[in-house]
Protein backbone atom coordinates (compact mmCIF):
# COMPACT_ATOMS: atom_id res chain seq x y z
CA UNK A 1 0.00 0.00 0.00
CA UNK A 2 1.31 3.04 -1.30
CA UNK A 3 -0.18 6.20 1.23
CA UNK A 4 -0.41 9.61 -1.50
CA UNK A 5 1.00 12.47 0.46
CA UNK A 6 -1.37 14.88 2.49
CA UNK A 7 -0.92 18.44 1.44
CA UNK A 8 0.92 21.52 2.66
CA UNK A 9 0.29 24.95 2.52
CA UNK A 10 0.52 26.30 -1.29
CA UNK A 11 -0.13 22.49 -2.65
CA UNK A 12 -2.78 22.72 -6.01
CA UNK A 13 -5.66 21.20 -5.85
CA UNK A 14 -7.59 20.27 -9.12
CA UNK A 15 -11.70 20.43 -9.46
CA UNK A 16 -13.50 18.37 -12.33
CA UNK A 17 -16.67 17.26 -12.72
CA UNK A 18 -16.38 13.63 -14.10
CA UNK A 19 -20.23 12.80 -13.83
CA UNK A 20 -23.06 15.40 -13.80
CA UNK A 21 -23.03 19.32 -14.40
CA UNK A 22 -22.66 21.96 -11.82
CA UNK A 23 -22.87 25.60 -11.84
CA UNK A 24 -19.84 27.96 -12.01
CA UNK A 25 -21.12 29.96 -9.19
CA UNK A 26 -21.56 27.16 -6.93
CA UNK A 27 -18.02 25.81 -8.12
CA UNK A 28 -16.70 28.91 -7.22
CA UNK A 29 -17.59 29.50 -3.70
CA UNK A 30 -16.33 26.08 -3.12
CA UNK A 31 -12.66 27.01 -4.79
CA UNK A 32 -12.89 29.75 -2.72
CA UNK A 33 -13.43 28.19 0.57
CA UNK A 34 -10.80 25.65 -0.47
CA UNK A 35 -8.63 28.08 -1.45
CA UNK A 36 -8.90 29.67 2.32
CA UNK A 37 -7.71 26.29 3.57
CA UNK A 38 -4.25 27.34 2.31
CA UNK A 39 -4.55 25.90 -1.27
CA UNK A 40 -4.20 27.03 -4.85
CA UNK A 41 -7.55 25.75 -6.90
CA UNK A 42 -7.64 24.59 -10.56
CA UNK A 43 -10.70 24.53 -11.87
CA UNK A 44 -11.32 22.51 -15.05
CA UNK A 45 -13.32 23.02 -18.18
CA UNK A 46 -15.60 20.64 -17.20
CA UNK A 47 -16.67 23.01 -14.51
CA UNK A 48 -20.11 24.99 -15.22
CA UNK A 49 -20.74 23.18 -18.64
CA UNK A 50 -23.22 20.92 -19.30
CA UNK A 51 -24.13 18.35 -22.02
CA UNK A 52 -27.23 16.25 -21.75
CA UNK A 53 -27.32 14.04 -18.22
CA UNK A 54 -23.14 14.83 -17.81
CA UNK A 55 -21.25 17.40 -17.33
CA UNK A 56 -19.41 16.97 -20.95
CA UNK A 57 -19.06 14.48 -23.37
CA UNK A 58 -17.44 11.01 -22.24
CA UNK A 59 -14.49 11.85 -24.27
CA UNK A 60 -13.51 15.59 -22.38
CA UNK A 61 -14.88 14.23 -18.99
CA UNK A 62 -12.17 11.64 -19.82
CA UNK A 63 -9.19 14.07 -21.12
CA UNK A 64 -9.95 16.20 -18.15
CA UNK A 65 -9.25 13.51 -15.91
CA UNK A 66 -6.64 11.70 -17.40
CA UNK A 67 -4.79 15.15 -17.50
CA UNK A 68 -5.35 15.75 -13.61
CA UNK A 69 -4.06 12.31 -12.56
CA UNK A 70 -1.06 12.63 -14.68
CA UNK A 71 -0.10 16.45 -13.48
CA UNK A 72 2.44 16.21 -11.12
CA UNK A 73 1.86 20.10 -9.61
CA UNK A 74 -1.65 18.95 -8.96
CA UNK A 75 -1.69 16.79 -4.94
CA UNK A 76 -5.04 16.22 -4.93
CA UNK A 77 -8.49 16.01 -7.51
CA UNK A 78 -11.83 16.98 -5.15
CA UNK A 79 -14.94 16.36 -7.81
CA UNK A 80 -17.58 18.95 -8.06
CA UNK A 81 -20.46 16.69 -7.60
CA UNK A 82 -21.38 12.80 -8.58
CA UNK A 83 -24.75 12.32 -10.36
CA UNK A 84 -23.51 9.75 -12.96
CA UNK A 85 -20.61 9.40 -15.69
CA UNK A 86 -17.86 8.34 -13.44
CA UNK A 87 -18.38 4.26 -14.67
CA UNK A 88 -18.85 5.49 -18.65
CA UNK A 89 -14.92 6.55 -18.59
CA UNK A 90 -13.56 3.92 -15.90
CA UNK A 91 -12.22 1.56 -18.47
CA UNK A 92 -10.65 4.40 -20.68
CA UNK A 93 -8.48 6.15 -17.62
CA UNK A 94 -4.75 5.33 -17.70
CA UNK A 95 -3.21 5.21 -14.09
CA UNK A 96 0.49 4.53 -14.97
CA UNK A 97 1.39 7.96 -13.68
CA UNK A 98 -1.20 7.94 -10.51
CA UNK A 99 0.76 4.71 -9.44
CA UNK A 100 4.06 6.21 -9.35
CA UNK A 101 2.93 9.42 -7.62
CA UNK A 102 -0.55 8.79 -6.13
CA UNK A 103 -2.54 11.94 -5.46
CA UNK A 104 -5.92 12.43 -2.95
CA UNK A 105 -9.17 11.59 -4.72
CA UNK A 106 -11.94 13.07 -2.90
CA UNK A 107 -15.20 12.68 -3.33
CA UNK A 108 -18.51 10.29 -2.99
CA UNK A 109 -21.94 9.24 -4.42
CA UNK A 110 -20.82 8.57 -8.21
CA UNK A 111 -17.46 8.52 -7.56
CA UNK A 112 -17.83 5.47 -5.43
CA UNK A 113 -17.09 3.63 -9.18
CA UNK A 114 -13.20 5.48 -8.85
CA UNK A 115 -12.81 4.83 -5.10
CA UNK A 116 -13.24 0.81 -5.57
CA UNK A 117 -11.72 0.53 -8.58
CA UNK A 118 -8.53 2.08 -7.46
CA UNK A 119 -8.78 0.24 -3.92
CA UNK A 120 -9.54 -3.21 -6.41
CA UNK A 121 -6.74 -2.76 -8.82
CA UNK A 122 -3.95 -0.92 -7.32
CA UNK A 123 -4.26 -0.54 -3.40
CA UNK A 124 -4.17 3.33 -3.18
CA UNK A 125 -5.94 5.12 -0.69
CA UNK A 126 -8.40 7.96 -1.01
CA UNK A 127 -10.79 10.11 0.38
CA UNK A 128 -14.56 9.41 0.05
CA UNK A 129 -15.52 12.64 1.31
CA UNK A 130 -17.80 15.51 0.19
CA UNK A 131 -17.86 17.08 -2.67
CA UNK A 132 -18.25 20.79 -3.85
CA UNK A 133 -21.27 20.77 -4.02
CA UNK A 134 -21.61 20.06 -0.58
CA UNK A 135 -19.53 23.34 0.36
CA UNK A 136 -21.89 26.21 0.42
CA UNK A 137 -22.47 29.22 2.85
CA UNK A 138 -24.80 26.84 4.93
CA UNK A 139 -22.61 24.68 5.13
CA UNK A 140 -18.71 25.69 4.86
CA UNK A 141 -18.47 25.90 9.06
CA UNK A 142 -19.95 22.49 10.24
CA UNK A 143 -17.45 19.60 11.18
CA UNK A 144 -18.39 17.58 8.16
CA UNK A 145 -16.81 19.85 5.65
CA UNK A 146 -14.06 20.38 8.07
CA UNK A 147 -13.52 16.42 8.40
CA UNK A 148 -12.49 17.29 4.62
CA UNK A 149 -10.07 20.28 5.40
CA UNK A 150 -8.30 17.73 8.03
CA UNK A 151 -8.31 14.24 6.23
CA UNK A 152 -6.26 16.25 2.94
CA UNK A 153 -3.94 17.32 5.87
CA UNK A 154 -3.23 14.20 6.91
CA UNK A 155 -5.18 14.26 10.43
CA UNK A 156 -6.12 11.10 11.79
CA UNK A 157 -9.93 10.95 13.07
CA UNK A 158 -12.16 9.07 15.57
CA UNK A 159 -15.56 9.40 14.73
CA UNK A 160 -18.86 8.46 16.87
CA UNK A 161 -22.61 7.44 16.16
CA UNK A 162 -25.50 7.19 18.16
CA UNK A 163 -26.58 4.01 19.64
CA UNK A 164 -29.05 2.28 17.24
CA UNK A 165 -31.62 -0.31 17.88
CA UNK A 166 -30.58 -2.18 15.08
CA UNK A 167 -26.90 -2.38 15.74
CA UNK A 168 -25.26 -5.52 16.54
CA UNK A 169 -22.44 -4.99 19.28
CA UNK A 170 -18.78 -6.19 19.01
CA UNK A 171 -15.17 -5.01 17.64
CA UNK A 172 -13.50 -5.03 14.33
CA UNK A 173 -10.12 -4.07 13.02
CA UNK A 174 -10.21 -4.13 9.04
CA UNK A 175 -9.46 -1.53 5.87
CA UNK A 176 -12.19 0.62 5.06
CA UNK A 177 -14.13 0.24 2.10
CA UNK A 178 -17.37 0.61 0.87
CA UNK A 179 -19.57 3.75 -0.70
CA UNK A 180 -22.76 4.32 -2.26
CA UNK A 181 -24.72 0.82 -2.63
CA UNK A 182 -26.09 1.54 -6.30
CA UNK A 183 -22.69 1.74 -7.47
CA UNK A 184 -20.86 -1.17 -5.45
CA UNK A 185 -23.92 -3.41 -6.55
CA UNK A 186 -23.21 -2.42 -9.99
CA UNK A 187 -19.31 -3.20 -9.82
CA UNK A 188 -20.19 -6.46 -8.91
CA UNK A 189 -18.41 -9.08 -11.02
CA UNK A 190 -16.43 -6.36 -13.38
CA UNK A 191 -12.63 -5.99 -12.87
CA UNK A 192 -13.54 -3.02 -10.04
CA UNK A 193 -15.02 -5.64 -7.73
CA UNK A 194 -12.92 -6.15 -4.48
CA UNK A 195 -12.17 -8.63 -2.29
CA UNK A 196 -13.71 -7.63 1.21
CA UNK A 197 -12.58 -10.60 3.26
CA UNK A 198 -11.31 -9.02 6.77
CA UNK A 199 -12.47 -5.69 5.64
CA UNK A 200 -14.73 -3.21 7.21
CA UNK A 201 -17.87 -2.04 4.60
CA UNK A 202 -19.74 1.42 4.32
CA UNK A 203 -22.88 1.46 2.25
CA UNK A 204 -24.97 4.45 2.03
CA UNK A 205 -28.02 5.70 -0.92
CA UNK A 206 -30.44 8.00 -2.04
CA UNK A 207 -33.48 7.61 -3.70
CA UNK A 208 -33.56 4.50 -4.30
CA UNK A 209 -37.22 2.07 -4.18
CA UNK A 210 -37.14 -0.18 -1.08
CA UNK A 211 -37.77 -3.24 -3.30
CA UNK A 212 -34.42 -2.17 -5.03
CA UNK A 213 -32.07 -1.73 -2.03
CA UNK A 214 -33.14 -5.37 -1.45
CA UNK A 215 -32.03 -6.69 -4.59
CA UNK A 216 -28.87 -4.66 -4.49
CA UNK A 217 -28.35 -6.24 -1.10
CA UNK A 218 -28.72 -10.07 -2.12
CA UNK A 219 -26.69 -8.87 -5.32
CA UNK A 220 -23.57 -7.71 -3.04
CA UNK A 221 -24.70 -11.24 -0.59
CA UNK A 222 -24.52 -13.80 -3.61
CA UNK A 223 -21.64 -12.05 -5.15
CA UNK A 224 -19.55 -12.81 -1.68
CA UNK A 225 -19.15 -9.15 -0.58
CA UNK A 226 -21.30 -9.61 3.09
CA UNK A 227 -19.58 -13.41 3.81
CA UNK A 228 -15.73 -12.64 5.04
CA UNK A 229 -16.05 -9.32 6.48
CA UNK A 230 -14.76 -7.76 9.49
CA UNK A 231 -17.71 -5.29 10.28
CA UNK A 232 -20.34 -3.28 8.38
CA UNK A 233 -21.13 0.31 8.75
CA UNK A 234 -24.69 1.85 7.48
CA UNK A 235 -24.64 5.18 6.57
CA UNK A 236 -27.72 7.64 5.69
CA UNK A 237 -30.80 6.15 3.02
CA UNK A 238 -32.05 9.37 2.05
CA UNK A 239 -35.51 9.54 -0.01
CA UNK A 240 -36.63 6.26 0.27
CA UNK A 241 -39.17 5.03 -2.10
CA UNK A 242 -42.08 3.06 -2.31
CA UNK A 243 -44.13 1.17 -5.00
CA UNK A 244 -48.02 1.61 -4.78
CA UNK A 245 -48.22 -1.69 -2.81
CA UNK A 246 -45.71 -0.93 0.39
CA UNK A 247 -42.22 -3.00 0.50
CA UNK A 248 -42.55 -3.54 4.24
CA UNK A 249 -39.48 -3.15 5.42
CA UNK A 250 -37.12 0.13 6.08
CA UNK A 251 -34.05 0.13 4.27
CA UNK A 252 -32.03 -0.36 7.50
CA UNK A 253 -34.64 -3.62 8.55
CA UNK A 254 -33.89 -4.55 4.69
CA UNK A 255 -30.31 -4.84 5.88
CA UNK A 256 -30.76 -6.19 8.92
CA UNK A 257 -32.22 -9.03 7.87
CA UNK A 258 -29.53 -9.60 5.11
CA UNK A 259 -27.21 -10.01 7.48
CA UNK A 260 -28.75 -11.38 10.52
CA UNK A 261 -26.70 -14.55 9.98
CA UNK A 262 -23.28 -13.13 9.97
CA UNK A 263 -21.73 -12.78 13.35
CA UNK A 264 -19.93 -9.22 12.64
CA UNK A 265 -20.29 -6.00 14.37
CA UNK A 266 -22.85 -3.82 12.45
CA UNK A 267 -23.38 0.15 13.31
CA UNK A 268 -26.75 1.65 11.80
CA UNK A 269 -27.07 5.54 11.38
CA UNK A 270 -23.54 6.42 10.92
CA UNK A 271 -23.04 10.18 9.81
CA UNK A 272 -21.55 9.42 6.25
CA UNK A 273 -23.75 9.75 2.99
CA UNK A 274 -26.17 12.00 1.02
CA UNK A 275 -26.91 14.28 3.73
CA UNK A 276 -24.70 17.06 5.26
CA UNK A 277 -23.62 14.79 8.20
CA UNK A 278 -21.13 12.90 6.08
CA UNK A 279 -17.82 12.64 7.46
CA UNK A 280 -14.61 12.26 5.08
CA UNK A 281 -13.54 8.38 4.98
CA UNK A 282 -9.99 7.03 4.12
CA UNK A 283 -11.21 4.13 1.71
CA UNK A 284 -8.15 1.57 1.72
CA UNK A 285 -6.17 2.24 5.47
CA UNK A 286 -6.67 0.52 8.50
CA UNK A 287 -9.91 0.98 10.49
CA UNK A 288 -11.48 -0.26 14.06
CA UNK A 289 -14.97 -0.64 14.41
CA UNK A 290 -16.35 -0.45 17.75
CA UNK A 291 -19.80 -0.73 18.37
CA UNK A 292 -21.45 -1.07 22.19
CA UNK A 293 -24.92 -0.56 23.44
CA UNK A 294 -23.86 3.37 24.15
CA UNK A 295 -22.48 4.23 20.54
CA UNK A 296 -20.78 3.30 17.30
CA UNK A 297 -17.04 4.35 16.82
CA UNK A 298 -14.79 4.15 13.94
CA UNK A 299 -11.52 5.08 14.27
CA UNK A 300 -8.27 5.37 11.62
CA UNK A 301 -5.66 3.95 12.58
CA UNK A 302 -2.94 3.38 9.18
CA UNK A 303 -1.61 7.23 9.69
Amino acid sequence: MRIPPYLKKGDLIGITCSSSKMEQQAAEYAAGVISSWGYQVHLGITVGTSFHNFSAPDELRLEELQDMLDDPDIKAIIFGRGGYGMVCILDDLDFKQFRKHPKWICGYSDITALHTHIHNQYGIPTIHSMMCSGIRPETVENEYVDSLRLALKGTPYRYTSAPHELNRTGKATGKLIGGNLSLLANLSGTDSQPDTKGKILFLEDIGEYRYNVDRMMYNLKRAGWLEDLAGLVIGSFTDGKETETPFGQTEYEIIRNIVQDYDYPVCFGFPVGHTHENYSLKIGLSHELHVTARQGKLLQRDI
